[in-house]
């Protein structure tokens, strides 16, 4: 299964040329993580943060930037899960505009976290369960 979410390019996100500025493009993948965790498995950020003290911060990114996105389109974000360890998930992101042409492509591994101690700790099971849904391994 695919997690989908669409992406209005809205002014904030662009430069004076009128396209996305590349930081930006890092802000609406944290969103679009954000958004599987509320809605593709049921735990928000707030849920997983605030009330249950843990987090799933990004490790490492890797990004491939094919064709500029303009203000006022409309991108569809397309998130899987390509590999599951103990604690690390690796998601692969694709942002694709109108014409299902793709703008961008990224490889993201996020660490499950105990926020007090700074330290990795086991993706618990129920979360675990949940993104096996979203599972495409290579």
């Amino acid at each position: 299964m695919i997690f989908n979410a669409e992406l209005p390019i809205r002014f904030a996100h662009c430069d004076p040329a009128g396209i996305v500025f590349y930081p930006r493009y890092f802000e609406m993948m944290n969103g679009v993580v954000e958004d599987w965790c509320a809605q593709g498995l049921a735990c928000s950020f707030h849920e997983m943060h605030i009330a249950r003290g843990i987090g799933l911060p990004t490790v490492h990114l890797e990004t491939d930037f094919i064709k500029p996105a303009e203000l006022g389109e409309s991108l569809l974000a397309e998130l899987i899960l390509t590999k599951l360890g103990k604690s690390s998930v690796e998601l692969q992101i694709c942002f694709s505009g109108p014409q299902q042409d793709v703008r961008l492509k990224a490889r993201l591994v996020l660490v499950m976290m105990d926020l007090k101690l700074r330290k990795a700790v086991a993706i618990p099971d129920e979360l675990r369960t949940a993104m096996l849904k979203y599972c495409n391994i290579r």
